[in-house]
């Protein structure tokens, strides 16, 4: 008897399942829009968008209570590799709506992107194509094949197939501990992606790479310098002179640390220190977003982004900001129209929790129900 009353709810639920862009009302429930939290507000949501947000909405249809709540918008991993539609079931009954591949086969690419971008049940991906990378540089080591580039004269190109291939955002390669791209080459493909209209992140995992590159004029990075401390000053002055943002992945570096064997003799930092670098690029105002290289360490698409966020909470991160870092700061930098936000105009992307996440990350495990343009995902 004591699950009646969650009745009228998943009722409520089902009927959302079929058809597209259901009307409904959620009242009285703490909405985070992406940059605050509204105290118990209602949301009105009309043909997939949010259409009202605030306090003592009426709606002639149905309503759903969302009284001791939490509703966020839908998250994105903003590093993934993505190699079958499952990938896309498990992040999106997870909550995470959007997934940004840096690495794969491109005809694949583009066929689960068109198969599956407007599909409830499925995350939306979107894909930087083939990174960029010389030949037996990192990328090429899979069994796929992988374009290569060695010159700057050949960066247009290169930029231009990517293009052609349907690519959101161009990933560049530069690893010390593999042949790799030549500063001159970064150089020219960031200039290319930029005149393209395309953001270019980039694969670091030495300290002094990641200070070139962002010196090159990248927008991002994609993973945390793993190897020494970066001066902070000289952090600071180099966010201060661009707006790049960076995704530090450390649930991947501090899983392949721990098992790696083959690593330990590699100049590392610790898990502490991993984070206290998060943090300095923070205080000096770079912007952090989450992603977690799946598959990667055995990481998975949907839940461990939690983890992740739980990392980033630890390193020093706001509440605010680490929900930020999956939400409204992926759509700002990657340009995913119409995402990241609780706002009016905003596609109906919602994620219900039974407790608050600003509280404790580990929150974000109290799932009620997930949204997609105002559909029910089906969860677990």
């Amino acid at each position: 008897m004591k699950y009646l009353k969650y009745l009228p709810i998943l009722l409520i639920l089902l009927l959302h399942v079929e058809g597209y862009g259901q009307d409904f009302l959620i009242e009285n429930v703490a909405v985070f829009d992406g940059e605050k939290v509204i105290e118990n507000t209602s949301i009105l949501v009309e043909n997939g968008e949010v259409s009202n947000v605030a306090a003592d909405l009426k709606f002639d249809g149905d309503i759903i209570d969302g009284s001791g709540k939490f509703l966020m918008p839908g998250m994105t991993n903003s590093h993934v590799h993505a190699w079958m539609a499952g990938n896309l079931v498990e992040a999106a009954k997870a909550g995470v709506l959007n997934v940004l591949d840096m690495h794969g086969v491109e005809q694949y690419q583009q066929s689960m992107r068109k198969r599956f971008l407007d599909s409830t049940n499925y995350a939306r991906y979107w894909f930087a194509g083939a990174a960029a990378t010389v030949p037996n540089g990192h990328g090429t080591q899979y069994g796929f094949p992988t374009p290569t580039l060695t010159e700057p004269e050949e960066a247009d190109e290169f930029v231009a197939d990517r293009i052609k291939a349907g690519a959101n955002y161009l990933k560049i390669m530069v690893e010390s501990l593999r042949p790799s791209l030549k500063p001159e080459t970064v150089e020219a493909l960031i200039k290319s992606a930029h005149a393209k209209d395309l953001n270019a992140v980039v694969h670091v995992s030495q300290m002094e790479n990641a200070a070139q590159v962002l010196s090159l004029g990248a927008d991002g990075l994609v993973h945390v310098w793993w190897d020494k401390p970066f001066e902070a000053e000289k952090l600071k002055a180099l966010a201060n002179r661009s707006d790049f943002f960076m995704v530090p992945t450390l649930l991947t570096v501090i899983r392949i640390f721990e098992n790696n064997t083959s690593m330990e003799d590699v100049s590392r930092l610790s898990k502490e220190e991993l984070l206290g670098e998060v943090l300095k690029a923070y205080e000096a105002g770079v912007p952090i977003l989450a992603g977690t290289d799946p598959p990667n360490a055995q990481i998975n698409y949907g839940s461990d982004l939690y983890e992740e966020m739980k990392l980033l909470k630890e390193a020093g991160l706001s509440s605010i900001d680490v929900l930020k870092s999956a939400t409204s700061l992926p759509a700002k930098y990657f340009d995913l129209p119409n995402l990241g936000f609780l706002k009016p105009g905003y596609k109906a992307d919602m994620v219900l929790l039974n407790e608050n996440p600003l509280e404790d990350m580990e929150h974000l495990y109290t799932i009620e129900a997930v949204w997609k343009e105002g559909k029910v995902v089906k969860t677990p």
